[in-house]
């Protein structure tokens, strides 16, 4: 049984490995049906870790008004709810969907909860931080300074690990399904428009 669990464990590791881009990946959406992300060629996306009960979670609402902006434009947004930071993302995922629709009126696709860290984390995941690392929190944003310090309280080597910090964390994706930036919850909306902008023209 050990042996199994552990070859099957190198095969998805392998797997992730030899990724080309996030196309290569195929997801569960909130249903539990499979969603191949080569669904979204050709479109700029943002893949956000979520949570619905956090000090970041009114980022829901800067996140539809980016969806409502640019959803015609080529560009979308993939919500993975997410429950290892802080237990902030109980229920089940028809709870969080109306949650989220009820309070932010989210219309952009939300899928399955998943793990974004340790042995169960999602290898879509694996793969977005093996292409982009955490870069620091911004120290100026109220929460910043905040999290920083707790982190380095727990680890002081935190900052070199390229794992998910916490809730809210953003990968921005080209067209061709290259991941191009990451960006930490305290990172300001509109340098992120700015970059999707940039990205759509």
């Amino acid at each position: 049984m050990k042996k199994t669990i552990i070859t099957l464990l190198i095969t998805l590791f392998s797997a992730t490995v030899m990724a080309q881009n996030v196309y290569d990946f195929t997801v569960k959406d909130r249903k539990g049906n499979d969603v191949s992300l080569a669904d979204y060629k050709g479109k700029v996306l943002l893949i956000v870790n979520t949570a619905t009960r956090c000090g970041f979670t009114p980022q829901y609402e800067e996140l539809e008004a980016l969806y409502k902006a640019y959803k015609d434009k080529g560009f979308e947004i993939l919500d993975f709810p997410c429950n290892q930071f802080g237990n902030q993302a109980p229920g089940t995922e028809d709870e969080i969907q109306q949650f989220c629709q009820l309070n932010y009126g989210t219309e952009f696709p939300q899928f399955k909860k998943i793990e974004v860290n340790g042995d169960n984390e999602s290898p879509l995941f694996t793969y977005l931080k093996a292409q982009k690392g955490f870069e620091g929190f911004d120290l100026n944003h109220k929460i910043g300074k905040l999290l920083n310090d707790m982190m380095l309280k727990a680890d002081p080597e935190y900052a070199s690990k390229p794992d998910i910090k916490w809730n809210f964390t953003k990968f921005l994706v080209n067209q061709q399904g290259e991941v191009i930036a990451r960006y930490e919850p305290t990172h300001d909306i509109k340098l992120i428009e700015a970059d999707i902008q940039a990205l759509l023209k």
